[in-house]
């Protein structure tokens, strides 16, 4: 059983920056693909960002694409989401999810999600 929690969500003004990190119960991150998806009030839950399995190819949303950088640290067994240049479009509950499969994309192909962490930009 996967178990991942998520942190460093809080508030931050239009244009701050932060780091949210996952952590993940397994003996290794690297055989499944790291995803974060976001869900803000009233919407349905969209994708963000992305890392392939042993962490070589990231992938974005158009939306925060050149803002998020993805990353891991497979020793300690975290993924990390560095947010700049944030705007109030951001706020959102960010999730963390892993997938055993190569190819997962939609939020459906991932089994395992943390709880969320509470991203709140301000204007």
């Amino acid at each position: 059983q996967v178990q991942l929690v998520e942190s460093g969500g809080g508030l931050v003004q239009a244009g701050g920056s932060l780091r949210l990190s996952c952590t993940a119960s397994v003996r290794t991150i690297n055989i499944y693909v790291m995803g974060w998806f976001r869900q803000a009030p009233g919407k349905e839950r969209e994708f963000v960002s992305r890392l392939s399995k042993g962490g070589v190819n990231k992938y974005y949303a158009d939306s925060v694409k050149g803002r998020f950088t993805i990353s891991r640290d497979n020793a300690k067994n975290l993924v990390y989401l560095e947010m700049n240049s944030l705007k109030p479009e951001d706020t959102a509950v960010y999730y963390c999810a892993a997938s055993r499969l190569s190819g997962a994309n939609r939020g459906s192909d991932y089994g395992y999600w943390g709880q969320g962490t509470q991203v709140t930009v301000s204007s």
